[in-house]
């Protein structure tokens, strides 16, 4: 049995302090892994089915084999895991900011983390994912290189950031350059905390085709009720 609660890494960042932590949640009756950023919680495993939707609905947007796929933001794993499930997807480079979250997984700390190392699919990559907007080497990709698709779940939302330098991307000039990323008729997916934004869904109709705005619902036991994300989706226009 484990302790109720346990820190189990805790690092300071440039950006702040990082830790990982797992407690036994006595709702859920299960074990509960959590990342803090100081003290705002950025992620927790309690509540991962629109994490592992943004990759289920992106993907599902695509035809043919042999896809390749850039995951912003490695977090607990989810989307890049619910990314390998689908057997079409033959690379996955997994982009995150802090070396402390890679090396959570590289340890097997964390309930996917084996899904994620044992499969030579998949490339963990420590580094600035808003970097290859301009360098898609950022992704462990050629300078100019294109995948089939790039999921996103770093910021909270569009309109509430992690830092205020990921504003690169959330405009049409941001926007527009990570289209460029993408092989034609690829698809970019992106995960909120917040309802859809139609402002932002303005700036994505402006440089992408078959924009949508999906409501994620998911059941939550701590308030007996429901509760929601949103997944954008948006897709490269064909050449």
């Amino acid at each position: 049995m484990t302790a109720r609660f346990a820190e189990l890494d805790f690092r300071s960042t440039p950006r702040g302090d990082v830790s990982l932590r797992r407690r036994h949640d006595p709702v859920l009756r299960m074990d509960v892994f959590e990342v803090l950023l100081g003290e705002e919680y950025l992620m927790s495993s309690a509540f991962t089915v629109a994490e592992e939707e943004l990759a289920r609905l992106a993907l599902a947007e695509l035809t043919g084999k042999e896809l390749t796929v850039v995951v912003g933001g490695l977090g607990l794993g989810y989307t890049a895991a619910a990314a390998l499930a689908d057997e079409r997807v033959c690379s996955v480079h997994v982009v995150d900011a802090f070396d402390a979250v890679i090396e959570w997984h590289q340890r097997r700390l964390l309930p996917v983390s084996a899904a994620l190392v044992d499969d030579p699919r998949c490339t963990l990559i420590g580094g600035d994912f808003f970097a290859g907007l301009a360098d898609a080497t950022a992704w462990g990709l050629p300078a100019d290189g294109a995948v089939h698709a790039v999921l996103l779940d770093i910021d909270h939302s569009p309109r509430h950031l992690l830092h205020p330098d990921h504003a690169v991307l959330y405009d049409a000039r941001g926007l527009t350059a990570l289209a460029a990323r993408l092989l034609p008729g690829g698809v970019f997916g992106l995960w909120s905390d917040d309802p859809p934004d139609e402002p932002f869904l303005d700036e994505l109709r402006a440089v992408f085709t078959d924009v949508v705005a999906r409501v994620v619902e998911f059941p939550n036991a701590y308030t007996g009720g429901t509760s929601s994300n949103t997944v954008y989706v948006g897709r490269r226009a064909p050449d």
